[in-house]
């Protein structure tokens, strides 16, 4: 109801979306809170409405790993490699590997006690953990049919999983990641996005909307210029928006009424500030939240050094500001 902008709706849900770094959980944990617990545990203690997720395997356990997971090449250079390692990617088994969760959190779905998405790579994100960061750029000009069937592949695998994971849930959205910008904007061109990932996009998000789910993009930095382009491909809305990266939340909700977004809140107004500037962060997000389509949170995980005090506090104001959703 509150993407759909319905005014009837009482509240907006207090979630973590991101849920936190493992350095932030080892800081609190000096601070009080309990040791080992785990994400869902974690979210009750602070008395946040519950949301699950459920990311898709998209390569086998023992596929090869590259050297470095960050920096340097990856595992697949040319064709020939794509072809040799292709048996490690994209298991048939990616649904039955989340089942026992998906069990256990289908009582709490059925009865609406908790928000349910999945996720998947993207034609950007899935084609560069393959080659390494620099190569990738590259193989849209090297190899772009090697590229091509690699998003193919990608496509009609996730077609099935998709299917076989909605004969359980439909999700309420979903996220394709795609990590694709950083502060100055898109790392690929308009051209790039229309020829190796447009096309596989208009494809994919209708088999997902069959089943109700919202689409949203997934990408760190600034997104402003790539908002249009998803639009174009089908996507509902998009997250994290990270404000230390340039994003002015209201300002895209000005600019896009229809579009839906989810993060946005500054986090260093939490890591940095004071209650009084937690408070002025979300007295600035105010006029978006009173729009609708929009789901209040943290512009990506909270980061190590936040205090507890003032996460707290941040989750008292989630409760306070949520009930002007869509008024």
């Amino acid at each position: 109801m509150v993407m759909n902008a319905d005014p009837a709706v009482d509240f907006s849900p207090a979630v973590e979306w991101a849920s936190w770094w493992d350095k932030t959980l080892e800081c609190w944990e000096k601070e009080g809170l309990p040791h080992g617990m785990s994400g869902e545990e974690v979210s009750s203690w602070f008395h946040l409405d519950r949301i699950e997720q459920f990311w898709f395997p998209h390569y086998a356990k023992d596929c090869p790993r590259p050297a470095s997971e960050y920096v340097g090449p990856g595992i697949v250079q040319n064709e020939e490699d794509y072809a040799r390692l292709k048996k490690y990617f994209y298991p048939e088994d990616a649904v039955e590997q989340m089942k026992e969760r998906i069990v256990r959190t289908i009582p709490q779905y059925n009865r609406g006690d908790t928000i349910v998405w999945y996720t998947v790579n993207g034609f950007f994100w899935f084609p560069r953990e393959l080659f390494g960061d620099e190569a990738h750029l590259y193989a849209f000009y090297d190899y772009p049919e090697l590229y091509h069937q690699i998003c193919e592949d990608l496509l009609k695998w996730q077609i099935t999983q998709i299917d076989r994971f909605s004969e359980y849930m439909h999700a309420d959205f979903m996220t394709i990641a795609e990590d694709m910008s950083y502060n100055k904007g898109s790392m690929i061109s308009p051209g790039l996005f229309q020829e190796f990932m447009l096309p596989y996009y208009r494809r994919l998000i209708p088999e997902i909307k069959k089943f109700g789910t919202k689409v949203f993009i997934d990408s760190d930095g600034n997104i402003g210029q790539m908002i249009p382009w998803f639009m174009e491909a089908g996507a509902d809305g998009i997250l994290p928006l990270e404000r230390q990266a340039g994003v002015d939340l209201v300002k895209l909700r000005a600019e896009y009424p229809e579009f839906m977004f989810i993060g946005g809140f500054d986090k260093m107004a939490v890591l940095r500030g004071d209650k009084n500037d937690i408070r002025k962060e979300f007295e600035r997000l105010l006029p978006v939240i009173r729009s609708g389509r929009y789901l209040i949170g943290m512009d990506h995980q909270t980061p190590p050094g936040t205090s507890m005090e003032n996460y707290r506090y941040y989750v008292e104001c989630l409760r306070e500001y949520g009930v002007y959703a869509c008024k």
